[in-house]
């Protein structure tokens, strides 16, 4: 009778982070719906464009997921997102898919002649964690300003997942009982929207790329820095510290080839991500062995998610945003408290809470944002001020910063899952 209960305990952490990821994923449609608002995109360029950002990453991370068997989940890269965003209009929508497309071929190129490998290896950990600490910092602090906005479809959320971590077995995931009492609360006090009343293939439209050296000069070398340099390389040393043995090369290419392939549907860095990476390849997603469901279960939301591009403007007036918000500033709680001690662990002190601040600022030089930035002072500091502590993590091969957290943060009951 009680053989199954394993089993089932396990799906319940790899759903519950792919429920937490599939909020975020719906949260991030924001940035594409003020894009296309920005630039007057059509309704066939707008869905073109989601189905790129969703599908193709979903695919390939299943493709991944069935031949290595480890959680490696590729997503439509966020900050080349915001990057675009922040472009402010000053490049056509042709020009953005050119500029997309030649970072997706500088990729594949880097990853080919194996140019990256080396750049994984040389990341620190602790540095890597001070960047996801400042990463997720934001959605966590999203929790409470959401507390204020709709007290008490929020206040239900975070009451119930309080009650779960308290009082559910330590494996039960507390996110699930806190989005459904959300939920619950959300549709008695009217905080639902209605549904389409019809459902429909997408239909996206194929734009004609634009290579003016304009936009290759402004956006193309931003984008391969940020599918490179912050997303893939740290994920990689997380994925590393975790215990896993990524494929580096293979991840690359692929990133450089679902670029290419993905932007001529739209502006798409097709990548690991650092706070994903962290949600399904940490403590979070269950035992060290089936981590990889939760990527599953993550990759077949997302392609739900791209057939349904066609009514992506509707989704944040059906679920309550703050509800959204909500969900995820609790799921990341667990990877915002083992970065935390991860980054005040040690040696490295300094290099990695410099990577924390600059990661949380809006720091922007020479078109690069907070985060590339991050990663280049926390380790030029650490590599110039904490040559010692650098040398002696390097000498370690079984130091606690390169080791996966499960345990400590069990203990210290830090997951969101329980």
């Amino acid at each position: 009778m009680g053989q199954p209960i394993e089993p089932r305990r396990r799906l319940l952490s790899a759903v519950a982070v792919a429920l937490s990821l599939t909020v975020i994923f719906v949260v991030v449609l924001s940035v594409p719906l003020g894009v296309a608002t920005d630039l007057g995109l059509s309704s066939a360029q707008l869905t073109a464009w989601i189905v790129a950002l969703y599908g193709s990453s979903a695919v390939v991370s299943l493709a991944l997921v069935w031949r290595y068997r480890q959680p490696l989940l590729m997503t439509g890269n966020m900050f080349v997102l915001i990057f675009v965003a922040s472009l402010g209009g000053r490049l056509s929508w042709a020009e953005l898919i050119g500029a997309s497309i030649t970072a997706g071929a500088i990729v594949l190129v880097l990853g080919l002649l194996g140019l990256t490998d080396r750049l994984a290896r040389w990341l620190p950990a602790p540095v890597v964690y001070g960047v996801l600490a400042g990463a997720v910092l934001p959605f966590f602090v999203g929790l409470f300003d959401a507390l204020g906005d709709e007290r008490l479809i929020v206040g239900a959320t975070l009451a119930a997942f309080l009650l779960g971590r308290r009082f559910l077995e330590p494996r039960i995931p507390a996110v699930l009982p806190a989005l459904i009492a959300g939920l619950a609360v959300a549709a008695l006090t009217g905080g639902l929207g209605t549904p389409p009343a019809g459902l429909s293939l997408p239909v996206p439209s194929i734009t004609a790329p634009q290579f003016s050296l304009g936009a290759l000069v402004t956006a193309t070398p931003v984008m391969v820095a940020l599918i490179t340099l912050q997303a893939n390389a740290p994920s990689v040393v997380f994925l590393r510290a975790q215990s896993y043995h990524p494929p580096e090369r293979t991840l690359t290419v692929i990133s450089g080839t679902g670029t290419l392939l993905a932007s001529f549907f739209g502006p798409v860095g097709v990548s690991l991500s650092l706070p994903a990476t962290a949600l399904s390849a940490g403590p979070d997603a269950g035992p060290h062995a089936t981590r990889h469901h939760a990527v599953v279960i993550t990759s077949c939301l997302a392609l739900v998610l791209a057939l349904l591009a066609g009514y992506a403007a509707d989704l944040e007036t059906i679920i309550a945003r703050a509800l959204l918000v909500a969900v995820i500033g609790l799921a990341v709680v667990g990877v915002f408290t083992t970065a935390l001690r991860q980054v005040v662990a040690g040696p490295l002190l300094l290099g990695p809470i410099i990577a924390f601040g600059v990661t949380v600022s809006d720091l922007t030089l020479f078109g690069l944002g907070p985060v590339f930035w991050a990663l280049a002072l926390g380790l030029g500091v650490s590599r110039l001020v904490e040559r010692d502590a650098w040398a002696a993590l390097e000498g370690a091969p079984d130091n606690p910063q390169s080791g996966p957290p499960d345990a400590s943060a069990r203990d210290s009951g830090a997951t969101p899952s329980g």
